[in-house]
């Protein structure tokens, strides 16, 4: 995994967030207590004199694990951030994961409706799959939350006004370039509080964190981010090897995806 030059990662995060911050008065973030969205808000923090300047949505089901919810709660009283919790119930759909997949985009749906919202600050990275390779720093969906992945508008931010449904709204992506060493090296040169989980115990760590019903942890020996970062360099194991989710064919990913999963 070749490692980026993190300032310049960090002036275009900070341009995007920014500019999406400059142009919607209704904008949100979505937060999953992960190391992706954490780097995000740190970032935002910086951009905007130490105040993350929107609310944080996390979809919750219930069932994530109990350090989750501790370091929710700790970092947004620590840092003063709002967040929003959607509640997603836990029942069948297309994935065949119950915990997430499309429940988890019916309560977004629900949430933005509410508030409002015309943008969405969404901490995904090109390198984490296949079908988020797809993506463009801003995307928009339409009332439906359906996503047009062959039918993108060019990367201009004056072009997103004639392309967005006037009910739908715009998926801002400020990590895009971003890969999995580049935010542990953020993390470890800015101080960014990090999830616990990710840190080995009894011989396994969590690299990639969903709920409890869908998230298994991997065998790791890494109690640092150096020792992580080292671990990273070597290894040969995808990244969401234990995001069951991720193990579905890739079909349902896409589909999931184009309806307006995370």
């Amino acid at each position: 995994m070749i490692r980026q030059n993190i300032n310049e990662l960090e002036e275009k995060s900070i341009y995007i967030i920014r500019e999406a911050k400059s142009r919607f008065d209704k904008m949100a973030a979505l937060w999953s207590m992960g190391k992706d969205s954490t780097a995000m808000l740190a970032i935002a923090r910086k951009a905007f004199l130490g105040k993350v300047p929107f609310p944080v949505i996390h979809i919750d089901n219930g069932i994530d694990f109990p350090e989750s919810y501790k370091f929710r709660d700790e970092l947004a009283d620590k840092w003063g951030v709002e967040v929003i919790v959607a509640k997603s119930k836990i029942k069948p759909e297309i994935s065949g994961y119950s915990c997430c997949g499309s429940n988890k985009t019916v309560a977004l749906k629900k949430v933005l409706a509410d508030y409002g919202f015309e943008a969405l600050i969404v901490s995904i990275r090109r390198d984490e799959h296949a079908v988020r390779a797809k993506e463009r720093y801003i995307s928009p969906r339409d009332r439906d939350f359906k996503w047009d992945y062959k039918d993108q508008p060019a990367e201009v931010w004056n072009s997103y006004s004639s392309k967005l449904d006037r009910k739908g709204h715009l998926r801002v992506h400020p990590l895009l370039d971003w890969n999995e060493i580049d935010i542990w090296s953020y993390i470890k040169k800015n101080n960014v509080p990090i999830n616990p989980l990710y840190y080995s115990n009894n011989g396994y760590r969590y690299r990639s964190l969903g709920c409890t019903h869908c998230t298994v942890p991997i065998k790791s020996s890494a109690k640092s981010i150096d020792s992580i970062i080292k671990e990273l360099e070597s290894t040969k194991v995808e990244e969401r090897a234990g995001r069951e989710q991720d193990k579905e064919k890739a079909y349902i990913m896409e589909k999931l995806r184009s309806l307006g999963y995370m």
